[in-house]
């Protein structure tokens, strides 16, 4: 299944006893469907308040409905924060976290004198003016394999921290809103918002994409920014197999208008 909700009324997407979780959600709207208890495996967890377009998650139960059958029931069944995008057969042995070669995120800020009534829930509201060219420039530096030990959150669950980032974008939307889209072949906890935090610093002119870089390369998360907030935050797509990370950071538009 690719599942799209909207995190802002959740206590993240992992299942937690007496906590309205998404994983949560489906899992009972899926037994009410198919009469037996179904656990999901998803491409990975999302923290309270962070917010989905492109989640994928996978189960196995014996029934007669078809994928598109159980997309409607679960559709007419949930909440209208939670929507199941597509429903189909995986092949045998799909693992929806373990053969997941990589994901998109989105992080959005509004960087305005106003805040927004429409848009609260879903960016980081900065009043400040950021010089986005130099965050596009910070952010040029984390393109290609690095220990990202500095922007690491505690607890996260890795063998490693070493990741292999291929897009690493800045980008305006119609609303105004800017938009940073970073592609990797995994995430470590908090990453993303983490390296948000710090890219607001080069922003705001605290540091410089110079000391950006040397933040990078000291794996130490005491030297980096403070970790952004969870509701600008959007897993857009998780990527499988025969399904190419396209690396648009190679374009020289970073920030279209």
């Amino acid at each position: 299944m690719t599942i799209e909700y909207d995190g802002g009324g959740f206590a993240g997407w992992q299942y937690q006893p007496r906590r309205r979780t998404v994983q949560g959600e489906i899992e009972s709207a899926l037994e009410t469907m198919v009469g037996v208890p179904v656990r999901l495996a998803a491409s990975g967890r999302t923290d309270a308040g962070v917010h989905a377009l492109g989640q994928v998650a996978g189960f196995r139960c014996e029934t007669r409905l078809s994928p598109e059958i159980i997309q409607k029931g679960l559709n007419s069944m949930l909440d209208g924060d939670i929507v199941i995008r597509d429903c189909r057969e995986a092949p045998d042995g799909f693992h929806a976290r373990f053969d997941a070669k990589g994901k998109t995120y989105h992080y959005h800020i509004l960087n305005h004198a106003l805040p927004s009534a429409i848009h609260r829930r879903h960016v980081w509201f900065i009043r400040r003016p950021l010089d986005t060219t130099a965050m596009q420039e910070a952010a040029d530096h984390l393109l290609g394999e690095h220990d990202f030990s500095a922007f690491e959150g505690a607890g996260s669950p890795r063998s490693h921290s070493i990741r292999c980032i291929t897009e690493a974008n800045l980008m305006k939307s119609v609303e105004g809103i800017i938009v940073f889209q970073i592609s990797a072949n995994g995430f470590l906890r908090f990453m993303v918002r983490n390296i948000v935090g710090s890219l607001v610093d080069v922003g705001h002119r605290k540091t410089t994409p110079a000391r950006f870089k040397r933040i990078l390369d000291s794996r130490d998360r005491r030297c980096a920014g403070a970790t952004a907030p969870p509701q600008g935050l959007f897993l857009m797509q998780v990527w499988y197999a025969g399904e190419e990370v396209q690396p648009s950071w190679r374009q020289k538009n970073h920030l279209p208008t």
